[in-house]
């Protein structure tokens, strides 16, 4: 029982760092839209 908490655990941890890089990476683009814009 102990294993499978443990799997689940690491697995939730993996995919919300997926999901923050996928966020910041979004946001960079945003950001680099917006300086094209400006110039």
């Amino acid at each position: 029982m102990k294993n499978i908490l443990v799997l689940l655990l690491v697995s939730c941890a993996l995919s919300a760092c997926n999901t923050v890089r996928g966020v910041g990476q979004d946001l960079e683009k945003a950001g680099e839209a917006v300086q094209k814009a400006a110039k």
